[in-house]
């Protein structure tokens, strides 16, 4: 009857909206933690709403570090600087070592499991949005 709401975020579930990060990205985002970060490798489902991207960001380490995006649902783009945008479905495997950012196509949710790489002195550096033009500009 169209009363149920949608269910994302595949089959790791959609989490709880991502309050905690919301001045990093453009609409709304949502965080379903998987592991416990004082563990094991911290792993997480992020699962971006239809537009949704977060800001330009670099994952710093004196070695090691980064970041892993294991797409799982829906459709996302994924952009590293100064090279074109990289269309995602699930399946797909990024290795995120430079300045990039990363978030849903304007027509779809899109969810990926975004794994901490360890390494010495990691740190995250956020960066300026991705502008609506440039985002608009995307296939989507």
């Amino acid at each position: 009857d169209g009363s149920e709401p949608e269910n994302h975020g595949g089959f790791f579930g959609q989490g709880e909206p991502n309050t905690a990060y919301a001045k990093y990205f453009v609409g709304n985002s949502y965080l379903k933690p998987l592991t416990d970060p004082k563990e094991t490798v911290f792993v997480a489902n992020v699962t971006f709403e239809p537009g949704c991207r977060n800001n330009w960001h670099i994952h710093h380490a004196a070695k090691g570090g980064g970041q892993l995006l294991l797409c799982v649902d829906g459709e996302g783009w994924y952009q590293e600087a100064g090279k074109p945008a990289r269309s995602l479905t699930p399946g797909d495997v990024i290795t995120a070592e430079v300045k990039h950012w990363h978030g849903a196509k304007a027509h779809s949710w899109f969810s990926h499991l975004a794994v901490e790489v360890p390494g010495e002195n990691t740190s995250n550096e956020w960066c300026e949005p991705v502008s609506d033009a440039d985002y608009a500009a995307l296939e989507n």
